[in-house]
C-alpha cells in the first residue's frame, strides 16, 4: 500500500463555478430587492444569470430590464453590491462584478417583435381562404 487514501467526500455532481454562479444570482437579487426602494431605476431589473471566469476572479451578471437605464444604475451600485456579496459568502476574494443586458432577452424581443408584424400583416385579397383546409364540423367528431 501506497499510504495514500482516496477520499471521495466533497465530490459534487456539478462543478464549483457553476454553484458560485447560483448562489452569486441568488444574493444580487436579494440586494435588488433592497436597492429598488432607494432607487426607482432598479425596480424593473431583474438578475437571469451569473458567469464566473473559472479562477473565479470576475463575474458576468445578465440581467433583463424594461428600462435601459437599468445596467447603468446597476454599475452605479457595483461598490455597494460587492461589499454584500463580501459579507454574505464565504469565499476568499469576491468575484469583480461586470453587468450586461441578457443576449438572450434580446433575441427574444426580437423574435416578439417579428411575430406581431406577422400577426398584424391582413391577407390580402389574393389570399385563399382557410375553410378548404380547416375540419368541418362532422369530421372525425363523430367517430371519437
Amino acid at each position: 500500500m501506497s499510504g495514500r487514501r482516496h477520499d471521495n467526500r466533497g465530490a459534487s455532481p456539478y462543478p464549483r463555478s457553476l454553484r458560485v454562479n447560483q448562489v452569486l444570482r441568488e444574493v444580487l437579487a436579494e440586494e435588488l430587492e433592497r436597492l429598488a426602494d432607494a432607487d426607482e431605476r432598479l425596480r424593473l431589473v431583474t438578475v437571469t444569470s451569473v458567469d464566473t471566469a473559472p479562477d473565479l476572479r470576475h463575474a458576468t451578471v445578465f440581467l433583463s430590464s424594461l428600462s435601459d437605464d437599468g445596467a447603468d444604475a446597476l454599475a452605479e451600485r457595483r461598490p455597494h453590491l460587492q461589499r454584500s456579496l463580501g459579507r454574505q459568502l464565504r469565499m476568499k476574494r469576491t468575484p469583480l462584478l461586470a453587468f450586461e443586458v441578457d443576449p438572450a432577452v434580446i433575441s427574444g424581443s426580437r423574435v416578439e417583435d417579428v411575430l406581431r408584424r406577422i400577426r398584424s400583416v391582413e391577407p390580402g385579397p389574393d389570399a385563399d381562404t382557410d375553410a378548404d383546409t380547416e375540419p368541418g364540423p362532422d369530421t372525425d367528431a363523430e367517430t371519437h
